[in-house]
């Protein structure tokens, strides 16, 4: 598992139900169905609730039990609902129950998936950590593959006890000050993390301080969480066999129960409306309580349109590099070297150049990508063999075919959507991960010579990449299917080559047990976001989760170290669509000046907007809703920290804002605006001024197409600033 790029990604696409009726003798027909049921007028109490969901599962002739056993979790919080192993039949027949909303299959879906805290300015005994009080008294609940309780990340040295809001509890496992939950989902056996997933991702949001962290000995140094002092709560939902909607949807529904403050969830799916989407539906019911949550955006980079967690009311996490390398060098006989990655770096590998062999040389594309089995009758006995990237085998696992043909190194190249964005990985034999361009330039030098060479030369840890932050080719890209009028994703954070926990049974490539691992991936960036949510939280306590995400965006860094714009895979500016807001600094969201709040019943006019019907914005606002009643908006027109506009024709298109003053009580804002080319940006008034803190202000802002674009889209920003602060907008708008 310490090989896998794992990203936890879940596709809630569901099936319509058909039709039906009960009969014991067609157990091999049950599903589990997500089921939304309508709340009897005037409400219900707990125990009510369970026997109305019972009044819709079908009569059972034998044992109550039975019937029971068919209920397998009772919502309360993420929906009006419960999960139940139903027949198609028996469904089709519950759809003529008053009461009913919907029913749909749920699926198993498989998983895929230290300096990073400095790198994004927070120091200890200084600056926002100790302002935040490096999160104490912060709930942050985890969904993921459960835990390793044991682990130093999860100490609770320093760390008070949880507040008396928390109703959580630790099963089969023990907890401390920091550690204070601990639940598993679809098992009775005790949260334990046998993936290593969710003790990364967690200790990543906020474990605790480690001294002496290290992988190979490469990343040395003192390992922390963005929130060390933060409390942190488990709710195991995955395995190694993948996730269930029902078991994250009763997490979310316990979470809700228990008081946490913040989800992070390194989980999603492919685009779906967001009533079929159990993640989204959850989300809501948990920024009804003033949770905040936040969510990968899918390793499906570097590809348009493929993001996952698009809800507007979910913070959306794309990855990115920090100026962190583990370079691996590989020198060929000509002189000429080339920069790659590896966390696995033997300090006895000789230098002198070895035969440098290309595997595909053969013309077999399995070959070429030192596929399984695919180097056996090849002579690569004790040289160094040059890889592709590609064909669905894991990187690490090429680097194993290449030893067990006796190969003595291997050169992995990118492939050409990879391009520059490479990984360093715990190889099993000396090696590199290098750009495709290097690649290709090593693959001329094999067809230069009849006696080609090379060696790989191991140059350990450095700091201080100026092209850093970087987007990673992997990290999704927008615009959002499920509702183009909403910027995803929102912000990228730090999620490649991450040095957090691991489970301490685990042992890595070497035979020897390692307490921490390397991985990359949006589910590394996202608990890097879930612990700025819980720094911030920590900070302002009273503002809502629409106002820490847009602390978190009208801050964002749009330029790298070096002060040029951040670039992708290609060593291109990335565009907006890759960073949405831009990278995340911590340090500024704290003080932003202003915000864009939104309450969660501002949403429904915007859902409405989306042509959904009555029962499927009930779906996830818990609550009768008609849209007749309703004063629709566009997505545009939601009060949300970004702007994505369509533009058709030049025709003007006017949108507000409201703005909340939460700095200074005297202060003055102007609009700078930085127009998409071929848009005409107008906005009114030209000034705002406040007088008091909290105080509201609203502005206008009109677009107008000013010619003919030869472009799909096109990007600027809209800035307010004053004396202290510059609160930037992102602008896209997409041509039609």
């Amino acid at each position: 598992m310490v090989a896998i790029l794992i990203s936890l990604i879940l596709m809630f696409s569901f099936s319509p139900a058909v039709a039906m009726t009960s009969n014991e003798n067609e157990t091999n027909s049950l599903s589990t169905y997500i089921v939304q049921v309508r709340r009897p007028e005037g409400g219900v109490s707990v125990e009510s609730l369970y026997s109305w969901y019972n009044s819709f599962l079908p009569a059972i002739k034998s044992t109550s039990n039975q019937q029971q056993s068919r209920m397998v979790y009772s919502y309360k919080n993420v929906i009006s609902g419960f999960a139940a192993k139903l027949t198609p039949e028996e469904v089709k027949a519950m759809e003529t129950k008053d009461g009913f909303v919907s029913a749909r299959v749920e699926r198993t879906l498989p998983l895929h998936t230290t300096h990073s805290t400095s790198f994004l300015g927070l120091q200890q005994s200084m600056g926002f950590w100790r302002e935040s009080n490096y999160g104490k008294g912060v709930i942050v609940g985890v969904l993921d593959t459960g835990v390793t309780p044991g682990h130093p990340s999860f100490s609770d040295i320093g760390v008070p006890p949880p507040p008396a809001k928390w109703k959580g509890k630790c099963d089969g496992t023990t907890c401390n000050n920091k550690l204070i939950g601990a639940r598993n989902f679809g098992s009775s056996n005790p949260p334990l993390d046998e993936e290593g997933h969710g003790t990364h991702t967690a200790s990543t949001a906020a474990g605790n301080f480690v001294e002496g962290a290290n992988e190979f000995g490469q990343a040395n140094g003192t390992a922390s969480g963005v929130a060390p002092l933060a409390h942190l709560a488990i709710y195991k939902v995955c395995g190694d066999t993948g996730c269930l909607d029902s078991d994250i949807l009763a997490a979310m529904d316990t979470a809700i129960d228990d008081g946490v403050d913040v989800l992070s969830l390194s989980l999603g799916g492919g685009s779906v409306p967001f009533y079929d989407d159990s993640v989204a539906v959850g989300a809501f019911s948990a920024i009804q309580k003033g949770i905040f949550v936040s969510c990968s955006a899918g390793n499906e980079g570097p590809f348009y349109q493929t993001l996952s967690n698009e809800a507007p009311w979910i913070l959306t996490v794309g990855a990115s590099t920090i100026d962190r390398t583990i370079t691996a060098s590989a020198q060929l006989g000509n002189g000429q070297v080339y920069d790659g990655e590896s966390i696995f770096q033997p300090k006895d590998f000789p230098v002198t150049q070895l035969p440098l062999v290309y595997a595909g040389a053969n013309g077999n594309e399995s070959s070429a990508w030192c596929a399984p089995g695919s180097l056996t009758n090849s002579d690569v006995q004790g040289k160094v063999v040059l890889c592709e990237r590609g064909g669905g085998i894991a990187r690490i696992g090429k680097g194993q075919e290449v030893k067990d043909a006796g190969g003595a190194a291997m050169i992995l190249m990118n492939d050409e959507l990879n391009a520059y964005s490479t990984l360093a990985d715990p190889h099993v034999l000396p090696a590199t991960h290098v750009s495709y361009a290097a690649g290709l330039s090593i693959k001329a030098y094999i067809n230069s010579t009849s006696s080609p060479t090379a060696t790989i030369l191991f140059k350990g840890t450095s700091i201080g990449t100026k092209s850093a932050p970087e987007v990673s080719a992997f990290s999704s890209r927008g615009p959002s299917l499920a509702s183009p009028g909403i910027l995803k994703p929102d912000i990228i954070g730090p999620g490649v080559n991450i040095l957090a926990a691991w489970p301490i049974s685990v042992e890595n490539n070497t035979n020897t047990k390692s307490t921490f691992n390397m991985i990359s991936g949006t589910s590394m960036s996202c608990p890097h976001l879930s612990g700025v949510a819980a720094l911030v939280k920590s900070a302002h306590p009273e503002w809502s989760p629409a106002a820490i995400k847009s602390a978190i965006l009208t801050t964002a860094d749009i330029l790298n170290l070096e002060g040029k714009p951040i670039i992708e895979q290609r060593l291109l500016p990335a565009d907006i669509f890759a960073v949405g807001a831009g990278h995340v600094n911590p340090s500024k969201a704290n003080d932003p000046g202003l915000v864009y709040d939104i309450q969660p019943d501002d949403y429904i006019p915007y859902l409405c907007g989306l042509n959904y019907t009555d029962q499927q914005v009930e779906a996830i606002v818990q609550r009768n809703v008609q849209c007749s009643n309703v004063s629709i908006i566009s997505e545009a027109e939601l009060n949300y920290p970004s702007f994505s506009i369509t533009l058709q024709s030049s025709t003007p298109q006017t949108y507000t804002r409201t703005v909340t003053n939460v700095g200074q009580a005297q202060s003055s804002y102007y609009p700078q605006i930085v127009a998409p080319p071929g848009v005409n940006v107008t906005v009114k008034p030209d000034g705002i001024m406040f007088t008091e803190t909290n105080q509201t202000a609203k502005y206008s802002v009109t677009f107008t197409k000013s010619g003919n674009i030869d472009a799909e889209f096109a990007q600027g920003y809209l800035n307010w600033i004053s004396n202290e602060q510059t609160v930037r907008s992102p602008v896209v708008v997409i041509f039609e």
